[in-house]
């Protein structure tokens, strides 16, 4: 569930939260100023559980982080930073970016991802959606929640659940019964996102569900001529049917893509127009059901 910032009071906020019951108030400590917030509420009993991974993770630029918490009687309300739109949203708008700006925006989002392996949390389900921008600008992002998180114990990120969104899922999680290392799919769903921000369409694609995974498993795709062969380097490094060989969130930093792309005076390639684009996301379709 999800609210907003009704009215600011001298230096003290009031929000209205719109519950089943009615409309609620609380007064809040944080200075006014007409600051907008994003809420979530979570039952009582179980917000300690949902916020544990925001208190875990260290603050970082590109991770939205919590404002304030507000306990009710029953629920607990938790207040976040707003954001600007999403960038599946922002993709569709544009049809696909050019390196440049897909460079200075994927860089961000392999830094949240990064930052969070580093901190034993595996995000799983990671896409576009998931990523927003902090400012009107739509220069800088951040990863919008840290729902559906798993908090891992040293160095061991196996993990059995096959939640995820179909365009997004790697092939080890259809293939396995068992395990699988949560980090690596997180990788290859980096993949999948730097080659929709750069052609404008997904790697893998198929109104069938069972001939989506068929592609998924066989993990063979096609990289238009357009991007630079530093960026298909990059993109290829991401989407290997072997988990052990994809590149980790932080060497993918060090890529000399990213170097080549955002040193200045670079020139990138003629963008023309594209009859293939990010699809819209339909909660309610049938090829949602299989994962998401």
């Amino acid at each position: 569930m999800k609210g907003a910032l009704l009215s600011t009071e001298g230096q003290r906020l009031r929000v209205a939260v719109w519950d089943s019951g009615g409309s609620l108030c609380f007064p809040s400590l944080l200075n006014g100023g007409g600051v907008t917030f994003s809420l979530q509420v979570f039952p009582i009993k179980h917000y300690q559980d949902k916020i544990r991974p925001y208190i875990q993770l260290p603050s970082h630029r590109n991770i939205t982080g919590i404002v304030e918490v507000i306990l009710g009687e029953t629920k607990a309300y938790v207040f976040f930073e707003k954001d600007f739109g999403d960038m599946h949203s922002y993709v569709r708008s544009r049809k696909r970016l050019r390196e440049e700006e897909a460079a200075r925006l994927f860089k961000q989002i392999v830094s949240a991802v990064a930052h969070c392996h580093q901190s034993a949390i595996v995000l799983g389900d990671l896409k576009l959606r998931k990523f927003v921008f902090s400012t009107e600008e739509r220069s800088q992002l951040r990863l919008e929640s840290l729902e559906d998180t798993h908090i891992i114990k040293g160095e061991d990120d196996a993990l059995s659940d096959k939640h995820g969104c179909p365009a997004y899922v790697s092939p080890e999680i259809l293939n396995t019964t068992g395990t699988y290392s949560g980090k690596a799919a997180d990788v290859w769903s980096l993949g999948v996102m730097l080659y929709t921000l750069l052609v404008g369409r997904y790697p893998f694609h198929d109104s069938d569900p069972s001939a989506l995974f068929s592609k998924i498993r066989r993990g063979q795709f096609c990289i238009p001529d357009h991007i630079s062969p530093k960026a298909r380097c990059l993109i290829r490094s991401l989407l290997r049917r072997e988990p052990s060989e994809r590149l980790t969130a932080p060497e993918i930093l060090l890529h000399p893509w990213f170097e080549s792309v955002l040193q200045p005076g670079y020139v990138d390639s003629e963008i023309g127009t594209s009859d293939q684009i990010v699809p819209e996301y339909q909660e309610d379709s049938d090829i949602s059901s299989f994962f998401c």
